[in-house]
């Protein structure tokens, strides 16, 4: 897939969220608030927040389709990464607000009888939220986008919400109070988590923390099946966005010629660029095969 094909798949799955999103966070803050329901109109506030997290991941992905320059020479990728690190810190905060609330509203026993309208509100939510997660999510991963797969983990988290909602709403619509409250305290954990989950994933590609070892495998598979390359050794990979950047070091015939030895590396290089459509760059370096060699290094 061409870089602005990635990026354009990108924006489609983000505008759709985006829409998506502002319909339903409409329609749960009007439910929650004509349906006497806290739970629905805690939910119509976190979809508010999305707002925050959806924004800073369209900007991301503009400023991570820019091309390298010189003040960054390894592109702009990373603004996904900051973006997702950003979407986690919007969920834990939404998740810390809604807890707080639910126990107010427990201790002081404010309870409410919900509308028909905030029980409809919290179904909806959950079919449709849902069905966003799976389509960002498979979308996400077939981009390896961290912005993109944050967003699906948000759509997830936003469906979770909806189903304790949902109970509590129900609950309370029979006559049981008390569920509105405690289903929205309960529905604060699994979004803590999510968000947990999301905040360490960024911050591992934020840290240059190391790509699945599978794909490091693959990788080295290609490398070493290219004629003349003896072996591949000290492999690494970091993501910088949609892109993975490698680096390694291939060993060859010490009696190569410069020319010999670069042109193996681009055969190298090459089929790597085609196995993987989300490398964004390999860089290697050279060593004579079954000779002493020091490779510095100060890391």
């Amino acid at each position: 897939m061409q870089r602005t094909e990635r990026f354009d798949s990108a924006d489609r799955i983000i505008k759709i969220g985006f829409w998506v999103n502002a319909v339903l966070m409409v329609f749960k803050l009007a439910a929650g608030y004509w349906g006497h329901s806290d739970a629905v109109f805690a939910d119509g506030i976190e979809s508010a927040c999305d707002f925050v997290a959806i924004f800073s991941t369209m900007v991301a992905l503009k400023l991570g389709r820019m091309p390298f320059d010189e003040r960054h020479p390894y592109g702009h990728g990373r603004a996904e990464s900051l973006a997702a690190l950003l979407v986690s810190l919007v969920i834990v905060a939404t998740g810390v607000w809604i807890l707080i609330t639910s126990v107010h509203a427990v201790i002081d026993h404010n309870f409410k009888t919900p509308g028909m309208i905030a029980v409809l509100a919290a179904f909806l939510t959950i079919i449709i939220k849902e069905w966003l997660y799976r389509f960002t999510h498979k979308t996400g991963q077939h981009l390896a986008s961290p912005a993109l797969l944050a967003m699906a983990k948000d759509h997830r988290k936003d469906a979770i919400t909806s189903i304790s909602t949902l109970a509590g709403v129900m609950g309370a619509f029979f006559g049981f109070g008390v569920m509105d409250p405690l289903a929205a305290g309960l529905t604060s954990f699994f979004i803590l988590h999510i968000g947990w989950q999301t905040f360490r994933d960024a911050s591992h590609d934020l840290m240059d923390g190391s790509v699945p070892p599978d794909f490091i495998l693959e990788v080295t598979r290609l490398a070493e099946s290219v004629e003349q390359v003896e072996h591949v050794h000290d492999i690494r990979g970091r993501r910088s966005g949609q892109y993975m950047i490698i680096d390694l070091k291939l060993e060859m015939d010490p009696g190569m010629t410069v020319k010999e030895s670069h042109d193996v590396a681009t055969r190298v290089k090459k089929l790597i660029f085609d196995g993987f459509p989300n490398v964004g760059d390999v860089m290697i370096h050279i060593n004579p095969h079954e000779e002493e060699h020091e490779d510095l290094i100060r890391l």
